[in-house]
């Protein structure tokens, strides 16, 4: 490991037990703290976890989640859990729609108030409210932590254990260690639970889809240094799995990610060509967009800077 990232792993590292709810609410002060789920046809698993967040209360002031689409009742099992529920289409809609994550939770900084936002994703099948509580745990208690990444086991249904995950492993970890070994002590750079400090957020681009994750760790680590990111192990985390021809893409999306931020002046093919057989037995090409335009930092957007910040998520889809 990069002795810089060996040292910041020692000192930037803890577990979610270090960080108790009631010991938080007595640091949380005058913070307010927004969770957000981004969802896609959820339906199974949303109401449940928002339930959980709400469980949470005195330490979390609002749960949002954001449609990226669904075609089930993702939207209304949510909303009958507790939370506000916004369809990415309705958020700042003078600028359009793309698909993936990474539009969702860019829109999420425009209709949520916390000073601090802790991101969920919505197919947990396990929730525990430590999700929560540790990722706020560094922020809540060190000025100088600007972002915090999860890291947990993550079960197959077999009951092995999957390290960090298949993309994480072949594509993510090996493309950091190359071009920012600095960040070789991430244990998780992929993972869908982290929390930031909206002051972070909002002068970040957003990349594209699942490219989001990994953008924003390698954007704060270049503008703020090591020290502004910490780690919290979650312990183990379920979920549902994507097949091989979907990671392949998700995989694309990260590549196109660090290229843009490792060779800007080089952009890479925008298109992913996989092969599939045919009911007739034939082996036939689909190509796949895998790569947008990043939204640039929310601080450039006037329909959110031109808002005072107590009444930005109740006018944004206006």
């Amino acid at each position: 490991m990069h002795p810089l990232a060996e040292k910041w792993f020692e000192r930037r590292t803890s577990r979610a037990s270090d960080w108790p709810a009631g010991a938080l609410r007595a640091a949380k002060g005058s913070t307010s703290i927004s969770v957000v789920l981004p969802a896609l046809d959820e339906e199974p698993t949303v109401g449940e976890i928002v339930a959980g967040v709400r469980r949470l209360a005195g330490l979390v002031d609002e749960i949002v989640v954001v449609d990226s689409g669904s075609v089930d009742r993702t939207a209304a099992v949510a909303a009958a859990a507790g939370a506000t529920v916004h369809h990415r289409d309705d958020i700042l809609p003078a600028y359009g729609s793309h698909p993936g994550k990474g539009e969702v939770l860019w829109k999420a900084l425009a209709v949520t108030r916390g000073d601090l936002l802790v991101y969920v994703d919505a197919d947990l099948t396990d929730f525990r409210e430590s999700f929560v509580t540790g990722l706020l745990g560094p922020l809540l208690t060190d000025p100088g932590v600007l972002m915090v990444k999860a890291f947990y086991d993550r079960p197959l249904l077999d009951r092995s254990v999957e390290g960090g995950g298949r993309v994480t492993e072949l594509v993510a970890r090996p493309l950091l260690n190359a071009f920012f070994p600095e960040l070789a002590g991430v244990v998780q750079p992929l993972a869908g639970e982290y929390a930031a400090r909206r002051s972070l957020l909002e002068t970040l681009p957003f990349a594209a889809g699942y490219g989001v994750e990994t953008g924003l760790l390698i954007d704060a680590y270049r503008a703020h240094g090591l020290d502004a990111i910490a780690q919290v192990d979650l312990g183990s985390r379920t979920h549902g799995h994507q097949d091989t021809a979907a990671l392949g893409r998700m995989a694309a999306t990260i590549m196109h990610a660090v290229g843009r931020r490792v060779a800007p002046d080089y952009p890479l093919w925008t298109t992913l060509t996989q092969f599939r057989r045919g009911d007739g037995g034939a082996v036939g090409p689909d190509d796949y967009e895998i790569s947008w335009p990043e939204r640039p930092p929310m601080s450039t957007i006037p329909e959110y800077t031109d808002r005072p910040p107590a009444r930005r998520h109740l006018d944004a889809g206006r």
